[in-house]
């Protein structure tokens, strides 16, 4: 898989150790130390995706998220941090990344998401074309990527989307977590990573935190699946 790839993290042992690996998989890399020469460079050179570091100085790794976001730019975002505690993911996810990797990290793990984030943005890979899905008063839109609770509208990113439109499409089915992670991520990052859990909880937050009835349940030892209450 190829593009063009920004690199945004102002360690530069990190920065030039990422962009050899890259480049080695085919990606051209535009790589910057702070987030003001990250947002000059999406504008400037047009990458396919992030890779943003939290922590730099001037602006930030989230303020560089929050940015894009408040300008409508779906630019897929990886965030890379140092702080492994829920909230300070929560943080990214809130910004409006796609995905969150915690360092150190394993660079065969870090390609996996990426190839995740650029094969989910291609047009061949959006959406079905059919139509809206349904369970109770929760509305999804697969074309134009939009979601309903009732008359509200939810602001999600694209992995929560995706992961969203997978239990959807298959309510009332337990889907295992081996399976969830090879649809959304490609990868399986076995049974002692958080990040499946992260985005339940977030996609709880946000779907039935305004006292919706519960939607997404968990089945222990299995996975999850999304029904009526």
């Amino acid at each position: 898989m190829s593009g063009r790839i920004l690199l945004a993290d102002d360690d530069r042992a990190i920065r030039e150790a990422l962009t050899r690996a890259l480049s080695l998989e085919g990606y051209d890399v535009v790589q910057v130390n702070d987030g003001a020469q990250a947002l000059a460079a999406v504008e400037n050179d047009q990458p396919d995706a992030a890779i943003l570091d939290v922590m730099m100085p001037n602006v930030d790794g989230l303020t560089v998220c929050r940015v894009l976001r408040a300008e409508r730019n779906r630019l897929p975002v990886l965030m890379l941090t140092a702080r492994t505690e829920t909230p300070d993911r929560v943080a990214g996810l809130d910004a409006g990344a796609d995905d969150y990797l915690p360092k150190p990290f394993d660079l065969d793990e870090l390609l996996a998401r990426l190839r995740a984030l650029l094969r989910r943005a291609r047009p061949e890979d959006t959406a079905a074309t059919d139509g809206p899905l349904q369970v109770t008063d929760l509305r999804i839109d697969p074309t134009a990527r939009r979601v309903w609770r009732g008359s509200r509208e939810v602001e999600l990113s694209k992995t929560e989307f995706d992961l969203l439109e997978l239990l959807v499409r298959n309510q009332g089915i337990v889907l295992e977590h081996s399976t969830i992670y090879d649809r959304i991520w490609g990868y399986d990052f076995g049974p002692d990573s958080k990040n499946l859990a992260v985005y339940i909880s977030y996609l709880r937050r946000k779907l039935e935190g305004h006292g919706d009835s519960k939607l997404i349940h968990t089945v222990r030892g299995v996975g999850y699946t999304v029904r009526p209450s």
